[in-house]
């Protein structure tokens, strides 16, 4: 249980932070940057909830839920001497395959009705779908972050799996959201030549 009583610490004054096991790192250390970004794209996901209900906004809570464990995640270091101790326990949080699995099956839910790509499409329709795309693109770097870091540390492997998925999954919901694809705003190639 998370209790918080005071917001501020003055801890990172000096530009360092803490990871969860109290290892102290600087705060423009790429782990840092991987899992503040996850919360960047979390906080873009409860604009999108501002315009979805129902079937659309229970994926997007669980999502958002589900960002907060992969921000958790990404703070954890492995505790083996290998670094590859990345089973969820009760005290430490890990993005899980059965996690991933869940974004798989709702992408192919939604895309089963979606009509074919013909083009790229443009951020764009409805709110809920042009949100989602900043949506996308803030997953897609901190996928990319996570990626650079796991250059230097280990990095649960699901976690980046899930990042991977997430961006799909905001992509199709996107398009699920924007009339099943019939209201996507297509890229028209040269245009303004």
């Amino acid at each position: 249980m998370v209790k918080l009583t005071k917001i501020y610490t003055r801890g990172g004054d000096k530009g360092d932070t803490s990871l969860a096991n109290g290892d102290r790192l600087s705060k423009d250390n790429l782990r840092i940057e991987a899992y503040g970004t996850v919360d960047e794209a979390n906080s873009v996901y409860g604009i999108v909830r501002l315009h979805t209900d129902g079937f659309a906004d229970d994926m997007l809570m669980r999502i958002q839920n589900d960002l907060f464990d992969l921000g958790a995640d990404l703070s954890t270091p492995a505790t083996d001497a290998d670094g590859n101790d990345f089973e969820p326990g009760e005290m430490t949080l890990r993005i899980t395959e059965a996690q991933v699995q869940r974004l798989e099956t709702e992408i192919d839910e939604m895309n089963s009705d979606l009509k074919p790509l013909t083009s790229f499409i443009l951020p764009g329709g409805c709110q809920a779908s042009t949100y989602l795309h900043l949506a996308r693109t803030t997953v897609r770097r901190a996928e990319r972050l996570t990626i650079s870091a796991a250059r230097d540390v280990s990095i649960n492997p699901a976690a980046i799996r899930y990042l991977n998925r997430l961006s799909d999954h905001a992509f199709v919901m996107a398009r699920y959201l924007n009339d099943n694809g019939r209201n996507d705003v297509l890229w028209v190639p040269g245009a303004n030549r």
